[in-house]
């Protein structure tokens, strides 16, 4: 791990058959390591057992003592030990996915005072209306949300070969980045200066 690049995981919250959401994330992920700022993880919920059915005391309540599934673990590390977030999602009936919530859920901690950046897609709302409901669920745990996000309106007819057709995207997404960059230092360096009030 470079110190001086901030740990980013890009989650692919679309489990569906035949999904888009793993080439959007792949060039997320190309844009984030051309970006420069950060060491990047790929997780894909798809490849993760989560249940719906979760315990009875919360993972707030509960903290380490949390009983997650064994099928879980790489999951949790991975939000444990990121710096920064990007949350690719579709829109499904005018909200996310999901497999999604609850890999949000089965998690408390792992998204206190951490920033959190979204890539949408969808038909002509781009997966905005997934994006305005996942930013009132991760305020909820205290997570920071970046402004600047990306959506991708009627994706079927904007990407090809792995790669969006319209040429400034790439400068839309290093805007995103640019933020995520400076408060996955700010925000890292108040969590070790002192322990969040939750």
């Amino acid at each position: 791990m470079d110190n001086n690049k901030h740990e980013l995981v890009v989650i692919v919250g679309s489990v569906r058959e035949g999904r888009f959401g793993p080439v959007v994330a792949s060039w997320v992920a190309e844009q984030a390591r051309t970006h420069g700022g950060f060491d990047v993880e790929v997780v894909d919920l798809a490849e993760i057992d989560i249940p719906l059915a979760l315990p009875e005391a919360s993972p707030m309540a509960a903290g380490e003592a949390y009983p997650r599934p064994a099928g879980m673990a790489a999951l949790t590390s991975a939000l444990e030990g990121a710096d920064a977030f990007v949350v690719v999602t579709p829109e499904y009936n005018h909200s996310y996915p999901a497999s999604l919530k609850a890999a949000i859920d089965w998690h408390f901690t792992q998204w206190t005072a951490k920033p959190v950046a979204f890539v949408s897609y969808g038909g002509a709302a781009g997966g905005r209306h997934a994006v305005l409901h996942l930013e009132n669920v991760l305020t909820e745990l205290h997570a920071v949300t970046i402004r600047d996000g990306l959506a991708f309106p009627n994706y079927f007819t904007a990407w090809q070969d792995g790669q969006p057709l319209d040429p400034e995207v790439s400068g839309y997404a290093k805007t995103l980045l640019d933020q995520l960059a400076w408060w996955a230092g700010a925000l890292r360096s108040a969590r070790e200066a002192a322990p969040y009030p939750a």
